[in-house]
């Protein structure tokens, strides 16, 4: 989804919603006995959808425009009164509460939660369920029903500028981490969205292009994290993508709307296209299984302000009337609605319009998001030291150098509907270009900082060091200001947004990012690593970064988009308040070119998963290129051991792995158990998969006996021929371990016999 069009498209008429007043929340008893809390929402939509009018139930299926009053939005749907149908407000909600009213950004107070991807970082759902519920929290004070995040397509294309709103490379730990959130937002009876279904991994020609899948891969990789998804977090809402999958647009995809998503998953929620353009056929969308168009217009014979065709107001209405979209298919689309609104709470208990967001609870939110999402990737000893760099120690140090990445001033944002503005309005860091300047149709090539200084927060670590900042702007200065430090703490940053690619994985510079850099970062790390005492770098990106100056630094924290809080945040990991946990969850390659896809064509609409089922680290293994840092990869300021690794399986083919993790070292930490099954070789699967894993925290000294569960589908393969999911017989290799390429995993080997698994998570 774009910003829909808003720093291009001007003012919306507020009147479009006039007439959806104030409604009675009130619906018809029903006499059925029933106690399931699915069937009686099943039972009281059924018995709605009765009492309309054909025009009521087209109302229902489309919005009427985006950044409409009263809450600036992206869609609306007005109720209906007399069924006590209210009023019905969604926005985008990847990190926050976004609201766009005519074109103008509303600082409305909102939380800026760390980047989705960040939220990956951390492998620890009990986290994503309450980033989900906190967002929530918000999107509800401020009057809306639904929340338009998050995506979980996974990281094929690591030079997607949506990477940072997605979930990382694999589909288990994104399935999982999605299900997580989702349990959280609809707990606070918000509707939660799961997108952009499916295999929508970059945003070059991103309304047009066509990912070229074949079923095996399409099933094990791109769809599985919906799957997962859909069944654990039982979702109100999946978002169809704009891209085609196999020559079919994803919103106009029968094989993936009702065969795989409402047939074979049971999903009995809404199907809702994306914003403009994910449709181009009435009755093809209709009965392929798109259940609501965002965002809509109030006249389809006008469209949305004039310019882009909408498709399920009139022209749907007129495919009912005339048969070609059946009468029953907009009854099951009213009905999915409804029954939606019913079971996540929304129908009894509507948001009240306009509340004030509790900024202190955010504030905590976000802070302890961000603690837990940091990855520490290198921690050396320099020379004249017998400890890592980190953490640094405010006692023994008497001068540190702040260079680059606007330290000085604030922490920075990816781009696009996932965004989420500063609530003063004020962006933190003013733009190097004109702040109207767009890098793609109404989205702006201008970074948002938010105002929280990592110098500010390393001041205030260390009050009795003194404490200097340079802008980054001359490395020789930046090189002598190092030289004469205790320490040099580098800032790199790397803007990603929706609505364009990265054309490299290298930091940029201001040939690449004339908007946001105005000089050479990798040449500023090269020239401070060569004469600092201490070097350290710390990263605010939203993909994976190449360093060329790896070897020559100290230490590298991965700090992400880290919010509103991100400040205090990077100081407390840098000084030991906190120890970084997170692992990363997404590859990290040498060079640009150690992708399966070479570059992103400009002018090239199909785009060809030619390397199968090697996405991801499946595909440095599968091809035996040695990555920068491998998935699942993450430091501490302690150390672990692994010992005593036994497996076991039920009759149903569930595995269980139990281990003993030991904290080894002096301080008390966190670590990520992975838990990797290597697959008979006549599978013709890549190496190894992630099945399961769990997140254990220890005190020093100390020891704990961990059990990490993995049902059977986790050990199956998609049989093309079956259509169904199957064990695959032979010999399983398990591996308990730290990252994928933990040479020093423990393994288990189990000989299993094949057998069709019935989908069940």
């Amino acid at each position: 989804m774009t910003i829909r069009k808003n720093w291009v498209l001007t003012a919306i008429c507020a009147a479009i919603l006039a007439g959806c007043g104030g409604s009675d929340h009130s619906t018809p008893t029903t006499t059925t006995a029933a106690t399931d809390p699915d069937t009686v929402a099943d039972q009281r939509a059924a018995a709605l959808v009765a009492q309309m009018t054909l025009d009521e139930k087209i109302q229902m299926v489309h919005g009427i425009g985006a950044q409409l009053a009263p809450l600036g939005g992206d869609g609306t749907i007005p109720g209906i009164p007399r069924l006590g149908i209210p009023d019905f407000y969604t926005t985008d909600s990847s990190t926050g509460v976004l609201q766009i009213l005519n074109g103008v950004v509303q600082p409305n107070g909102s939380t800026a939660m760390p980047s989705p991807l960040a939220l990956a970082a951390s492998w620890d759902p009990t986290l994503a369920h309450d980033y989900g519920a906190q967002i929530a929290k918000e999107l509800r004070v401020r009057g809306f029903s639904e929340g338009l995040g998050a995506g979980v397509d996974l990281a094929r294309e690591l030079r997607n500028g949506r990477t940072w709103e997605y979930l990382g490379e694999d589909p288990v730990l994104a399935g999982y981490m999605i299900a997580a959130r989702t349990q959280g937002t609809q707990e606070q009876k918000v509707i939660a969205t799961i997108k952009h279904y499916a295999a929508n991994d970059q945003e070059t020609n991103r309304y047009i292009s066509n990912s070229i899948i074949d079923e095996r891969t399409l099933r094990e990789l791109s769809l599985l994290p919906f799957e997962i998804g859909v069944k654990v977090g039982q979702p109100g809402n999946i978002m169809c993508a704009y891209n085609l999958v196999n020559g079919v647009k994803s919103c106009q995809n029968s094989y993936l709307l009702t065969d795989v998503l409402k047939n074979e998953w049971g999903f009995k929620g809404k199907v809702q296209s994306d914003w403009y353009m994910a449709i181009t056929d009435t009755e093809q969308a209709a009965n392929a299984g798109t259940d609501e168009e965002e965002g809509g217009s109030t006249n389809d014979s006008v469209g949305y302000l004039g310019l882009v065709p909408t498709f399920f107001n009139q022209k749907l209405e007129a495919a009912v009337t005339a048969g070609t979209v059946p009468m029953t298919r907009l009854n099951d689309m009213v009905q999915r609605r409804l029954r939606t609104m019913i079971r996540v709470g929304v129908m009894d208990s509507p948001a009240t319009l306009g509340g004030t967001i509790d900024q202190a609870a955010g504030d905590t939110a976000t802070y302890n998001a961000a603690i837990q999402t940091m990855v520490l990737l290198k921690n050396a000893t320099p020379a004249s030291s017998s400890t890592p760099v980190l953490p640094l120690n405010a006692s023994t140090i008497h001068s540190i150098v702040v260079i680059g990445g606007h330290a000085d001033a604030g922490v920075m944002a990816g781009g696009g509907s996932a965004l989420t503005p500063p609530r003063d309005g004020i962006n933190a860091v003013k733009c190097l270009v004109d702040p109207s300047t767009m890098i793609a149709v109404g989205i702006p090539a201008c970074a948002t900082y938010y105002n929280s200084a990592p110098l500010d927060a390393i001041r205030a670590k260390a009050p009795n060091a003194t404490v200097t900042y340079l802008d980054g702007t001359d490395a020789n200065a930046a090189a002598a200001a190092a030289a004469a430090a205790d320490v040099a703490i580098v800032f790199g940053t790397q803007f990603e947004t929706e609505g364009a690619d990265l054309s490299s994985l290298s930091l940029p510079n201001s040939t690449t990012d004339p908007a946001n850099q105005a000089y050479d970062q990798n040449a500023l790390i090269a020239a401070v690593a060569a004469s600092a005492k201490r070097s350290i770098v710390v990263l605010e990106n939203g993909t994976a970064v190449t360093m060329p100056w790896i070897d020559n630094v100290h230490a590298v924290l991965e700090a992400w988009y880290p919010g509103m809080q991100g400040g205090p945040a990077i100081a407390d990991v840098l000084f030991g308040t906190v120890n970084p946990s997170g692992k990363l969850p997404i590859t990290f390659p040498m060079a640009d070119t150690d992708q399966p896809q070479k570059a992103i064509s400009p002018t090239d609409t199909n785009v060809v998963y030619s390397e199968g089922l090697q996405m991801g680290y499946r595909w440095y293994d599968a091809q035996n290129i040695q990555p920068l840092f491998p998935f699942g990869y993450g430091l501490s300021y302690t150390t672990f051991g692994y010992s005593g690794l036994s497996t076991s399986m039920d009759v149903s083919g569930n595995l269980t792995a139990t281990l003993t993790v030991t904290n080894t070292g002096k301080v008390d930490g966190a670590e990520v158990v992975e838990l990797y099954a290597a697959l008979p070789p006549a599978a013709g699967e890549p190496p190894r998969r992630l099945i399961g894993w769990q997140k254990v925290q220890l005190a020093a000294g100390s020891s704990k006996q961990i059990t990490i569960s993995a049902s059977a589908e986790r050990l199956a393969i998609w049989d093309v021929t079956l259509g169904q999911w199957r064990i695959p017989a032979g010999a399983f290799t398990f591996y308990a371990a730290s990252s994928s390429r933990d040479s020093g995993a423990l393994t288990s080997t189990r000989t299993l016999s094949s057998k069709v698994v019935p989908i069940s998570d």
